[in-house]
């Protein structure tokens, strides 16, 4: 269609997240390495590099117009904004532009649309450390395997991955290939390092599984020095004979066909006038193993033109036994003198690293948390929730007040009343029937509130803001004087007369008479009754996460372990 010409790809990354951020780093380098290029990237989640930075996006984009909106160009990222006709129209879901309108719009006011630096700070933060950290991200282990999928792997280090997956995410129909073991039988067996990232080798190494007795594969006791080994090796060949069950299994003719035709022939001199055979001569053992690749991967663009890079493992990995040398001897010289392998103890985590681990995740150093914890002010905790309730929340979510100097909401009444002036029209003032009705329903016990409620409604738009909030006052104070003879003040905590908030006492030993008698109503501490209910359901966590932990730590806000319940709060958490 209208999108240009352009290189993509789709990648599993499965259960390791880390690998789709060394992607995001591969893409921005690229274009960093090539100025001239423009990428966008996202997942199964939708524009992920924004979930990342949501906390810093503009109020207009959103998950509806995002799309074709976020570019890394020139090794930065790019948002393009909204269009100037959208803008003034005010239009709540704007178009996405075209690929073919994002890429004009950044090759010409590139330096308009790079991203704000704290959308920038976030995405950076994910892929910081790289290309160091590529090699944290290995793990070298010994594993007993198969002579041919060790001479598989030498070829191809990256079919490990896949071997991992298929074993992973077996299946009872899979493992029925794993009866016989057709490809790789355990006869010829010798020990190898294999290089995972850490995320297949936690897969792998965690799974609990009992080879089938028919297989041949047997497993020392698990006392002796090499069962780890053992037992990794077992694992990851099923993964290979997992795959292997699983290929295409095309018939010769099918293929001669494919390979007779004159698609086939200009495909094979393209490859020649591009020097893919790299001077070797026909027929020798190299030109055969860069030809039979070619026709593999021909041969799948042909049958799977929609994925036309998309190489079925298995078939790879039968390819490569057809064309690869197996020399056993040697394998069992090298396996002589292994290198050692990592230490995995990375694995085991601690309730007291995963902590740290947390923390750091908040950019929060050990250290300084627990002296903010050491010194929980709970006065601080009062402000903090009273910051978040006057936040402005819609049905997309509340808004948490990251930065404590910010403008508290203002509310100007002349404003409010005018703009209902305009909704509602000139008769507001009038009840329609429904509300009419309603009142009926009510029964109120004195006659003065009804004259003060009706001669309210009637001098309406006469009163003034003050005497308007004057006389609300009042009535509040009234129904402050019939709620005293009932128990609903008993749940609350009051001030004492004279007394700060911090010298509060219960009410609960005021009676019902007495305060009704009492012409200075003592008022509700609401600080500490906030205070003391956060505590409550902080409590009642238990140590795990809930509501009130959530909403403190998002403000920067982390009340201590409760001192009473410590030893029962760490057991839940372990």
């Amino acid at each position: 269609g209208e999108t240009p010409a352009h290189i993509g790809g789709t990648t599993a990354f499965g259960d390791n997240v880390e690998d789709e951020w060394f992607i995001v780093y591969l893409v921005r380098e690229i274009t960093r390495e090539f100025p001239g290029l423009a990428a966008r990237i996202d997942d199964n989640d939708g524009e992920f590099l924004l979930i990342e930075a949501a906390d810093f996006l503009p109020k207009w984009l959103n998950p509806e117009n995002s799309d074709n909106r976020v570019f890394f160009y020139k090794g930065e990222l790019h948002i393009i904004p909204l269009s100037e006709t959208d803008e003034q129209e005010c239009d709540l879901s704007p178009a996405s532009p075209t690929i073919s309108q994002a890429l004009t719009l950044l090759s010409s006011r590139s330096e308009e649309f790079l991203a704000a630096e704290p959308i920038r700070t976030a995405v950076y933060k994910r892929i910081s450390g790289y290309p160091e950290k590529i090699q944290a991200s290995f793990h070298r282990a010994h594993c007993y395997l198969p002579a041919g999928i060790v001479a598989v792997l030498r070829q191809r280090p990256s079919l490990v991955a896949a071997a991992v997956q298929a074993f992973y995410l077996r299946d009872p129909v899979d493992l029925r290939a794993c009866r016989s073991f057709q490809t790789f039988p355990p006869d010829q067996r010798v020990m190898t390092v294999v290089t995972f990232t850490k995320c297949l080798y936690a897969q792998l190494v965690q799974q609990k599984f009992v080879p089938d007795r028919r297989s041949g594969y047997t497993l020392p006791l698990p006392s002796h020095p090499q069962y780890k080994a053992y037992e990794l090796g077992m694992k990851l060949a099923h993964g290979f004979e997992i795959l292997c069950s699983k290929c295409s299994k095309v018939s010769p003719d099918s293929k001669r066909n494919v390979l007779s035709g004159p698609l086939w022939e200009r495909f094979l001199s393209s490859l020649k006038e591009k020097n893919y055979f790299k001077g070797e001569m026909e027929g020798s053992v190299k030109y055969l193993e860069l030809l039979h690749m070619a026709e593999d991967y021909f041969q799948q663009s042909v049958t799977k033109p929609e994925s036309s890079v998309e190489v079925n493992p298995g078939d790879e990995i039968l390819t490569l036994l057809q064309t690869t040398t197996i020399d056993l001897k040697e394998f069992e010289r090298e396996a002589a003198c292994l290198p050692p392998e990592d230490d995995d103890s990375w694995l085991e985590i601690t309730p007291d690293d995963l902590d740290q681990m947390l923390k750091e995740a908040r950019n929060e150093s050990p250290s300084s948390s627990n002296e903010e914890e050491q010194k929980c002010d709970l006065e601080a905790v009062a402000e903090s929730m009273k910051a978040f309730v006057s936040k402005v929340s819609t049905h997309e979510g509340a808004e948490m007040p990251w930065l404590s100097d910010e403008s508290h909401v203002t509310f100007d009444v002349d404003s409010f009343t005018k703009a209902l002036d305009r909704i509602l029209g000139a008769d507001s003032e009038e009840l329609d029937s429904d509300d009419l009705d309603e009142e009926e329903e009510f029964d109120f016990s004195d006659e003065d509130d009804e004259d003060f409620d009706a001669e309210n409604q009637r001098q309406d738009q006469k009163v003034s803001p003050n005497e308007l909030i004057g006389s609300l006052k009042s009535y509040m104070k009234e129904m402050d004087r019939e709620l005293a003879h009932t128990n609903v003040g008993k749940s609350f905590t009051t001030q004492k007369k004279g007394a700060s908030s911090v010298n509060a006492t219960t009410s609960q030993n005021a009676g019902p008479d007495s305060r009704a008698e009492d012409t200075e109503l003592t008022p509700v501490d609401v600080d500490m009754n906030l205070v003391a209910n956060l505590l409550e359901s902080y409590s009642a966590q238990s140590g795990l996460a809930g509501p009130t932990s959530n909403i403190l730590q998002s403000m920067g806000v982390h009340l201590p372990e409760n001192a009473d319940h410590i030893g029962s709060n760490k057991g839940a958490r372990e």
